[in-house]
């Protein structure tokens, strides 16, 4: 019988990642705890986006801290998934886990860059910065299901395929309910500018999701 190596990989800075992550979300809680109850219950209740939309609103420290948590957990989702669906062609460490990080957190930037320009080119800023916020909003809250899921895969259920399967059903969910209460808020001011919100969906929402998507399939 031959000898199977197999590669264990390191817990240790994943739960230094987890625990970071953690105390983002709480000083964020903790800082700003009117906000923070405001946006807990975001997908129920759409207060937190009616009082907080506003200039400077992507400024603001608390908005930053969700989207570091969002971006911290999204990240080790996406190295877990990886990992569980065997596609790393490489061997997996932490530096595997940085480059995802920054890489992720290039493609938000350049998405909001090219997002804003958009609204500075139809002339239309605000209306495009509040559409940003609401559903960066959205995202940022599927983070917290995205944070237990991780916690899940590292320490439960190990390299399950059910857990990311949930997990991304509820991100969907969780930011299709965002697209529909975005839509139906702002159907009046989205009407003449229809056609090319639907090019934005298509090109810088869907298609991400359809590649990633096409990847784990192949």
């Amino acid at each position: 019988m031959d000898p199977i190596e197999k590669t264990i990989v390191s817990m240790d800075w994943m739960t230094l990642t987890l625990f970071v992550g953690l105390v983002v979300l709480a000083l964020g809680k903790y800082l700003f705890h009117k906000k923070f109850l405001n946006f807990i219950i975001l997908p129920f209740n759409d207060k937190y986006i009616l009082l907080h939309n506003k200039k400077g609103q992507f400024s603001h420290w608390f908005h930053l801290l969700l989207t570091l948590f969002q971006i911290i957990n999204l990240s080790l989702f996406i190295f877990l998934a990886l990992q569980t669906f065997d596609l790393f062609p490489f061997e997996k460490t932490i530096t595997n886990y940085i480059i995802i990080l920054g890489f992720l957190a290039l493609f938000e930037l350049v998405k909001f860059l090219l997002q804003m320009f958009t609204g500075f080119i139809f002339n239309n800023l605000s209306l495009v910065g509040s559409l940003i916020f609401s559903k960066i909003s959205y995202l940022n809250y599927s983070s917290i299901v995205i944070a237990i899921a991780n916690i899940l895969l590292i320490y439960i259920t190990t390299d399950s395929k059910t857990i990311i399967y949930i997990a991304l059903s509820l991100i969907v969910l969780i930011n299709g309910i965002g697209i529909t209460k975005l839509l139906k808020n702002h159907q009046k001011a989205l009407f003449p500018y229809f056609v090319y919100f639907i090019l934005y969906l298509c090109t810088l929402e869907i298609a991400p999701l359809v590649l990633i998507g096409s990847y784990f399939k192949g």
